[in-house]
């Protein structure tokens, strides 16, 4: 089964109906709080993993082919006011989240352009860090959680600088 997923083309619509938040939805979800972003442009793609090592920013194809979860929600970055993302997740477990500020549009992370967050606000080096640090609990409903985005810094990634 694995061996076909490798070559199914990865679709960007791959877990979206999954992860999509409905009105007045009282299950288990992340209701993201998005900080420190550096402009106002592109779009914000929210995936949620697997808390292990082996499936954390795994290819969407090959986990969903696996029966494993992965969840995506992607939208355009609101002009103004707050930015909260919400995402479902099958049910009361760990879960390892990513959120990516796509400000180039090209639907992958450019370090050099885009922004990248995960849960727990791991502190990055030059790779991405252990699902344990990107992870965050949830229960039977929904569960808030705070990302600080990541931009790039010198040589390597960090959350702006306060003003």
């Amino acid at each position: 089964m694995l061996a076909n997923a490798a070559t199914i083309p990865s679709t960007p619509d791959l877990g979206k109906a999954e992860g999509r938040c409905r009105p007045d939805e009282a299950g288990s979800s992340f209701e993201v709080q998005v900080k420190g972003l550096k402009d106002r442009i592109g779009t914000l793609k929210l995936e949620v993993y697997p808390a292990n090592n082996t499936d954390f920013l795994a290819d969407d194809n090959v986990l969903v082919s696996a029966g494993k979860t992965f969840r995506r929600v992607e939208v355009p970055v609101p002009a103004s006011g707050p930015v909260r993302l919400c995402v479902r997740v099958p049910g009361p477990g760990d879960y390892a989240v990513s959120l990516l500020h796509d400000r180039d549009g090209n639907r992958k992370f450019g370090w050099r352009i885009d922004g990248i967050g995960f849960a727990g606000n791991p502190r990055l080096g030059f790779s991405k860090p252990s699902a344990e640090k990107a992870s965050a609990s949830v229960g039977s409903g929904p569960k808030t959680i705070s990302i600080v985005m990541n931009y790039r810094r010198g040589l390597g990634v960090a959350p702006l600088a306060s003003k």
